[in-house]
Formats: C-alpha cells, structure tokens, sequence
C-alpha cells in the first residue's frame, strides 16, 4: 500500500466542542435544538420565554460529539427569575468554543436586536477564541429577495465568522450548519456517554412538558407567572408515578389553570401524560397540584430549586 493510500485510510479525528445557541425570545433555539438531536430535549411554545433553564443537548455523530447549550432568551430582566435566566445565557458564553446566534429572519432588526449585538461585541473582548455564527431562521417564511440583504447585514458587522440561512421547522439548511460546525471545533474527546442525548434527569424534563402544555393552553399573562415542580418522581416496575405542582401568582390565576369544573388542568394533565409515556416509553401516572405562590419569581429560595431539578 502506498503511502498516500496509506495516510488517506486513516481514520479522522473525533471532534468536540461546545455550542450556545443564543438569541432573542422566540427566535427558534428550543426548535434548532430538537430538529439537530431529532427528538425532543426542550420544550417549544409561541410565548417568549419559554426556556427558562440551561438545557444541555448532545449529538453523537461519526465525526465527534457536541453539547448544545439552548439558552433563555436575551432580553432585559424585570425579576429575580429574569436575572436568573441571563445568567445562564452569560455562563454560556464562557464556556463556548462557537457562539451560534439564531436570528428570526421574519423580524425587522430593533433595538432588541441591537442589545444583542451589543452583548456579543462585548463577548468577543473578553474571549475573542471563540467563534461566532449567525442563524438566520425560518427562512421557508421569508420572501427570497430580503434574504440576501439581511445576510450582508450581518455580515457588515464585522462580528461574526460565518452565516447561515435555515429554517429550523423545516430541517433546511440544518446539515450545512453541522458541517460547519464540525469544521470549526477542534479534535477533541467525547467527553459525555455517547448514549446520552441530554443531560436533563427526567424529572425536570416532566416538569418541563407539563409547563409547555401549560404554556399552549393558557393566556398571553400567564407564562410569566406560572412555574411546575415535582414533588415526587416515583419509577415502579411497569410506570412512573408523578405528582406535580402548577404554582401561580394570584388566586384569579389558580381558577383559570384550574377551569370550570377542572377541565383546563384535566386537560394539561392529559396531555403531559400521553406525551410523557410517548418519550419515555412507560406507563405514567400523573397527579397535578395548582398552588398559589405570591412572588415567586423573587424568591431566591423557590428560584434555587428551580435551578436545581434533580432527583
């Protein structure tokens, strides 16, 4: 065998790395995360902030293995809980070897947009190693003759190291982006279980769906005032046993989670369940609670167990 038959039959490195998906609310991370992995990580809904935690998401793939860090979105904080929320997209940004920016092309560029340019050019002074993407999203939805202009934008911010068109949803543009990113990130080792697409515990991930049908069947108010914990995550031979609390602000707001005659929460409860047993593949036995909890999102105590959705 020839040398360059040789060299050429060698295996190529394995690469790792880190990448924080970053952005505005609604811009479609959770969405990117979920279509990347191809099952469900984070929960997705069309209010902002849905994503309240960091959530870690890991793709195993023939060329190496990336953690994804979907992230809350960038906006200014109101609450305690707000603060919370851009602390972990600030600790993100330490711990990124590629920033990856997801942008909702369909959006005309504010001042929001401008905040987070802003963070990001203040990113790159402190670790300027790291790379910069822009991911302009949901393009299936965007007349074809605004793309071109909004990449040279971005472009001419002289920021970032590479963008790139896609539409989450529909998965186009998705492999072009992993290719880049496999490309960018340097040979490295796995560093968790290659069987493991997350490292959310289940219990937080029960949590997690109760909220998002929470989030689907609810008004524009109640979002940001309406939290799940699990009391108890019991895993028998044949099913998991599940008793979780809805907390609100008001008492207004338990009646409407509630609903007439319970419906709203049957209906919440029903359908985490179905979801439940869909992910994890058991039977799921869910019992919910609708508590109120006056100021929680100041609570520095209640925020810390939020935090810290372990078993």
């Amino acid at each position: 065998m020839s040398d360059e038959q040789s060299s050429s039959a060698k295996p190529r490195k394995q690469r790792f790395g880190t990448v924080a998906l970053v952005g505005r609310p609604n811009a479609g991370k959770s969405t990117l995360l979920n279509r990347i992995l191809g099952q469900k990580v984070s929960i997705v809904s069309d209010k902002p902030q849905t994503t309240r935690n960091r959530i870690v998401g890991i793709l195993n793939d023939p060329r190496g293995q990336i953690a994804f860090l979907d992230t809350p979105g960038i906006h200014k904080p109101l609450h305690r809980l707000n603060v919370r929320m851009m602390d972990h997209v600030q600790s993100s940004f330490g711990e990124a070897d590629v920033i990856a920016l997801i942008i909702d092309a369909t959006e005309p560029f504010g001042k929001g947009d401008q905040f987070v340019v802003d963070l990001l050019r203040g990113q790159k002074e402190r670790n300027p190693e790291s790379k910069r993407f822009t991911i302009l999203n949901k393009i299936d939805l965007l007349k074809k003759n605004r793309l071109l202009p909004l990449m040279q934008q971005y472009g001419g911010l002289d920021l970032f190291d590479e963008i790139i068109p896609i539409s989450a949803e529909k998965g186009e543009g998705v492999t072009e982006l992993l290719d880049l990113l496999f490309n960018t990130l340097k040979p490295g080792e796995p560093i968790y279980p290659t069987e493991d697409y997350t490292t959310q515990p289940e219990r937080f991930f029960a949590a997690e769906i109760v909220r998002e049908k929470l989030l689907q069947h609810t008004s524009d108010e109640l979002p940001y005032t309406t939290a799940v914990t699990v009391e108890r995550f019991e895993e028998g031979k044949d099913i998991i046993r599940i008793y979780a609390t809805i907390h609100v602000e008001r008492d207004s707001q338990k009646a409407i989670v509630i609903g007439k005659h319970a419906d709203m929460v049957k209906r919440i409860g029903t359908e985490a369940r179905l979801e439940l047993e869909a992910i994890l593949g058991t039977k799921i036995f869910l019992d919910l609670h609708v508590g109120v909890s006056e100021r929680w999102r100041e609570d520095e105590r209640f925020l810390g167990e939020l935090d810290r959705p372990l078993d």
